[in-house]
């Protein structure tokens, strides 16, 4: 029995694969192969996608080719294009290559700030000011992520007046919009719905994003506390690939094609049609890039329900 739709807006769904999904994987896929895979969630009907990094080549090599990869689908009318940025060197980098707007990650705990970006929280927040004031000066939209929101991989717990210290921190530059990640996928739901309460109370009209991992089985879960607690845009990963290269554990992003299923016998709408078969096909494409047995998405696997008329034998 199908349950009664959610009274929910629309939610955006971000797609992560082209960076988060491909930068923990052992293999560097050529730029030929992730230009295929931007395409490839384009016409699937997504819009908005995490293209790429410019970090340090020789921490992550495999976003050594951010800049010949905007190069190749940023003519795309139907992309805007997201750029992940750590420092200003970054910024400058991804304002070349044309980014239609950047992502700066600033880390709730200090364990992982100083491994992830050599420098404490309290720096990256000013990082964070610095970039804002850049971005804004050439007319970019800047985001903010709050990594390791829901726990640090070396110090455990992030305490929630920890979290929203850190959220004030980043708030004070006016981010176009504030988006939290369980890094390393330990969250639950009533973490979850605190989390999103408490930036609420610091601001009641910044847009929210969130950016689960399903490492332990909470990542669905948690997406729908999220969207029914007021958060607008969900990132996910085609084919569910990919983690953090600087957080021991930290695989399994939400794959895309099984949060779009949540999301529609949920009731919730998405603010663009996407395909969620065609997205599946996709995860199990760029798996075999990867040289992996298979996606760890299940809707490849177990199929839409109900099924398609053309698909019942």
């Amino acid at each position: 029995m199908t349950t009664a739709p959610i009274e929910i807006g629309p939610v955006e769904v971000v797609e992560v694969a082209p960076r988060d999904g491909l930068q923990n994987e052992q293999r560097v896929l050529p730029t030929d192969i992730k230009a295929e895979l931007v395409r490839r969630s384009l016409d699937a009907g997504l819009r908005r996608l995490e293209v790429t990094a410019f970090a340090r080549p020789d921490r992550v090599p495999q976003m050594a080719d951010a800049e010949a990869l905007l190069a190749e689908v940023a003519h795309d009318e139907r992309l805007t294009s997201i750029g992940l940025v750590l420092n200003r060197r970054g910024l400058e980098r991804a304002l070349a290559a044309g980014c239609d707007e950047i992502t700066v990650v600033v880390v709730a705990s200090d364990g992982l700030a100083l491994r992830n970006q050599g420098v404490d929280t309290a720096a990256q927040i000013q990082t964070w000011r610095a970039i804002r004031a850049d971005a804004q000066a050439a007319g970019v939209r800047a985001s903010v992520i709050i990594a390791a929101a829901f726990g640090c991989p070396f110090d455990g717990e992030v305490p929630l007046p920890q979290l929203l210290e850190v959220a004030r921190g980043v708030l004070d530059a006016a981010p176009d919009e504030l988006a939290i990640a369980d890094t390393i996928g330990v969250g639950v739901p009533g973490q979850v719905r605190a989390i999103i309460a408490g930036l609420r109370a610091l601001d009641a009209e910044i847009p929210l994003r969130a950016h689960f991992h399903n490492t332990r089985n909470t990542g669905y879960a948690n997406a729908l506390a999220a969207v029914e607690s007021g958060v607008s845009v969900l990132d996910a990963s085609t084919g569910g690939i990919g983690g953090c290269p600087f957080a021991p554990g930290a695989s399994g992003n939400i794959a895309t094609e099984d949060l779009l299923y949540l999301l529609e016998r949920s009731g919730i709408a998405t603010t663009t049609a996407i395909d969620p078969t065609a997205v599946a096909t996709t995860g199990t494409w760029i798996a075999d890039r990867l040289g992996l047995p298979r996606p760890p998405a299940m809707l490849g696997r177990a199929g839409r329900f109900p099924p398609s008329p053309t698909s019942v034998s």
